[in-house]
């Protein structure tokens, strides 16, 4: 999430009450989870195995649970609870974000349908009853939503502590570019602290799942029952067929195949056709189906 004017460092530790380490003037323009940080952005971080990552990353701002050397052109915010410290900062800043109330006339024009606010609705646009667009959606021209999508449920992100689980603040969206297609009981959730986006001509098939924050490219086809988990980059011209997952964080290759009931746990060069649990080269995949049928074979033959 971007913030709608800049805050300095200082200003931010005053926010959240917490002692800071970097330059004072220190401009911060948005608020970011580690697989979305770019530069100008605040990331938290409370486990000495992620310090690297994020005081390495893109981000302007470290909210870190120790006190730490500041890195060079970076600032600091120390806190005893990280998690909690980004989500009242994010929380802050939605809060008082510009609010665009929902247009009377799309009730009229999409009869059954719910809209939230900050709604923007393009032109050419069908959108069949039982559909649902929460709070901060964005549809581009010449898409169709099928009935009972929901568009911008909250991101499936949480923290374990003392045996319970905590929602990271959703300050995020979505995003429908121009000519997509989304079929009847899909689910895209909102980004966490980004945008979800699916990019132009792509088409969805009923009963499909998309993560927080993942990013999806010009022209994929996504079979029935897929479900993409969060912070996933797809890139332009990938098919998965019916029933394919696919892990957070993983990037699959412009022009891939992915065949049904893959699974997909790491990334996948493009241009190339893949099958299996865990999801491998398709020719490599039925190699090693072949081989298992002959040992299994052999094995009966000893009997």
């Amino acid at each position: 999430m971007k913030f709608s004017k800049a805050i300095s460092l200082k200003d931010l530790a005053l926010l959240t009450q917490c002692e800071y380490h970097g330059p004072d003037h220190l401009s911060v323009h948005g608020i970011n989870e580690i697989h979305r940080v770019v530069q100008g952005d605040i990331v938290f971080v409370d486990h000495p195995k992620y310090y690297e990552k994020a005081l390495s990353s893109e981000a302007t701002v470290v909210i870190i649970d120790k006190d730490y050397p500041c890195p060079k052109n970076k600032g600091l915010i120390i806190s005893p609870e990280p998690f909690e410290t980004f989500n009242r900062i994010a929380e802050h800043f939605y809060r008082n974000r510009a609010i665009t109330p929902t247009d009377s006339s799309l009730h009229s024009k999409y009869p059954g349908v719910f809209f939230g606010q900050n709604v923007r609705i393009g032109n050419r646009v069908t959108i069949f009853p039982g559909a649902r667009l929460l709070d901060d959606t964005v549809v581009g021209d010449d898409v169709i939503i099928g009935s009972n999508t929901v568009l911008g449920q909250h991101a499936f992100y949480y923290k374990k502590k003392e045996g319970q689980y905590f929602a990271l603040f959703n300050c995020g969206a979505v995003e429908i570019a121009n000519g997509v297609e989304i079929g009847a009981n899909c689910t895209i959730d909102r980004g966490v602290t980004d945008i979800t986006y699916l990019g132009s001509g792509t088409k969805i098939d009923n009963l499909v799942q998309i993560g927080h924050d993942t990013r999806i490219g010009k022209n994929c086809l996504f079979a029935a029952q897929v479900g993409i988990a969060g912070c996933v980059d797809i890139e332009d011209g990938v098919t998965l067929w019916g029933q394919v997952g696919c892990a957070s964080g993983v990037r699959i290759g412009a022009g891939a195949v992915v065949l049904a009931k893959s699974g997909i746990s790491k990334d996948l060069p493009g241009n190339a056709t893949y099958f299996g649990v865990p999801c491998g080269e398709m020719r490599e995949k039925f190699k090693e189906m072949a081989a298992l049928k002959q040992v299994s074979s052999m094995l009966s033959a000893k009997k």
